[in-house]
């Protein structure tokens, strides 16, 4: 017969104010990889499969439940307990406990931590199944932290906080994270015994261990691997520390995958890079949302993509800003290009130097090289689109389409004034301005004829300063 697994139930801590943020912002909602520290440490929670998660928050509660509800991964699995006093972190798992089955077994975590690997947490669990489980970390620096009590047989017998400890036991390098796992049902026993005798007049989690060994329990302790996973977020400079963690991790990680970065100190991946072999990314690049890179692709310096596909052997060039776009095999784009959401460039396709793209379909190997507005429209392949060249999409309450068809060739500074479309391998003189469509074939000129001076005009002026 199959061993029954007691079902994991997940307590996050969330309830803390984090004045220390100076933020209107709730602590956990601060990002951390272009997304809340929350939102880490929910998918370390999911990564272990957890029959659920509850958090309990306090402070902005009603921002945190807005921002889970409409963005966390698997916030069906999400249950909410309100702290409505901070009275300390025992009294905040106690918030949950009234949801959570004596059978389970229960993992406390913390919502400003969102750098805890699963495998961490998974050994933790493994540990704690039947007792409790206590996740330290050895710090050449204890300064601040509680330190881990043992006897000469090395067993567990507490945890004492600095203000309290002797010089001796400050000495201490195994120090705790605040991360336990127990039996849901010794866990309730035990908070329940806890007492706020202590300076703060809090209930501190921490006393469970103390608890646990007078019951006679070998508490079980698993050392994280490095102190980085294990600290939280309190201000700003921890919060930017942990920041630069987070990206150079990110960063090591595609390394090794064969992705070359010119400097992986200068890069940030806010959300997920997929990339093919030989791809080369410059300094100063931001990759947010799902980045998706062909074999051979180059991407310039200080270019920002969000949301983006680009095919095999395209480069984007420095200073583009492409979001919601795909683009094809072996195009260029940039410098300083901007494509815009919907923008869809096929195969060898040119868009240079302050073009934008929005909204269009752009043809096989046409080319936007200087100076233009794409908007709403779609372009045929083998298109040449002169610099200065604008889709006059907008009148003031409707977008309108420009559609301009195979081997068509634009004219320096021309506007298209939408709807209007321009047949195949028509020639559209520099300087037009079209507002009917244009026949296929031919050259389709659209200018004054007479060039005027008017000699006694003169350009409004500012009225000076009183």
């Amino acid at each position: 017969m199959a061993k029954t697994v007691a079902p994991l139930h997940c307590i996050v801590l969330a309830a803390g104010q984090g004045t220390r943020m100076n933020s209107e912002l709730p602590k956990v909602l601060h990002a951390v990889g272009g997304r809340p520290m929350l939102a880490h440490v929910l998918d370390a929670a999911q990564a272990l499969d957890a029959a659920a998660i509850h958090i309990v928050h306090g402070h902005g509660g009603d921002q945190v439940r807005a921002w889970c509800e409409r963005d966390a991964a698997g916030a069906a699995r999400v249950r909410w307990a309100h702290q409505a006093e901070q009275k300390g972190t025992a009294h905040a798992v106690q918030q949950a406990m009234p949801e959570v089955p004596d059978a389970a077994v229960v993992l406390v975590m913390y919502g400003d931590v969102p750098l805890i690997a699963p495998a961490t947490l998974q050994a933790l669990l493994d540990a704690g199944r039947r007792t409790l489980a206590v996740l330290t970390v050895e710090l050449a620096d204890p300064t601040g932290y509680g330190r881990i009590l043992r006897n000469r047989q090395g067993a567990v017998t507490g945890i004492v906080e600095e203000k309290d400890a002797t010089v001796r036991q400050k000495r201490i390098g195994e120090v705790n994270t605040g991360f336990i796992a127990a039996p849901a049902k010794r866990l309730r026993a035990w908070l329940s015994k806890i007492r706020n005798d202590n300076a703060k007049g809090e209930f501190y989690l921490t006393d469970v261990v103390a608890l646990a060994v007078k019951d006679r329990l070998k508490v079980a302790t698993v050392t994280a691997a490095s102190a980085d996973e294990v600290e939280g977020a309190n201000d700003r400079l921890q919060l930017a520390r942990m920041e630069r963690r987070y990206q150079a991790a990110q960063a090591q990680a595609l390394l090794r995958a064969g992705l070359t970065l010119a400097d992986p100190s200068r890069f940030d991946l806010r959300g997920t890079l997929v990339h093919g072999r030989d791809v080369v990314v410059d300094v100063g690049c931001v990759f947010e949302g799902r980045v998706e890179l062909g074999d051979g692709v180059h991407i310039g310096p200080y270019c920002v993509l969000r949301d983006v596909r680009i095919g095999a052997g395209s480069i984007v060039d420095a200073h583009s800003v492409l979001e919601n776009a795909v683009a094809g095999r072996d195009c260029r784009i940039g410098p300083f290009a901007r494509l815009r959401p919907q923008a869809q460039l096929a195969d060898e396709v040119h868009v240079g130097n302050f073009v934008e793209v929005k909204n269009v379909r752009v043809g096989r190997a046409s080319k936007a090289n200087h100076l233009a507005y794409l908007g709403d429209g779609e372009v045929g392949s083998g298109v040449n689109i002169g610099a200065g060249t604008i889709f006059c999409n907008y009148d003031g309450a409707n977008k309108h389409r420009t559609v301009i068809e195979d081997d068509a060739f634009i004219g320096s500074d021309s506007q298209l004034v939408a709807p209007v479309r321009v047949g195949k391998g028509a020639t559209v003189g520099a300087g037009s301005t079209i507002v009917r469509d244009v026949p296929a074939g031919g050259l389709t000129v659209c200018r004054t004829r007479e060039q005027k001076t008017y000699p006694s005009w003169q350009r409004p002026r500012k009225k000076p300063k009183a």
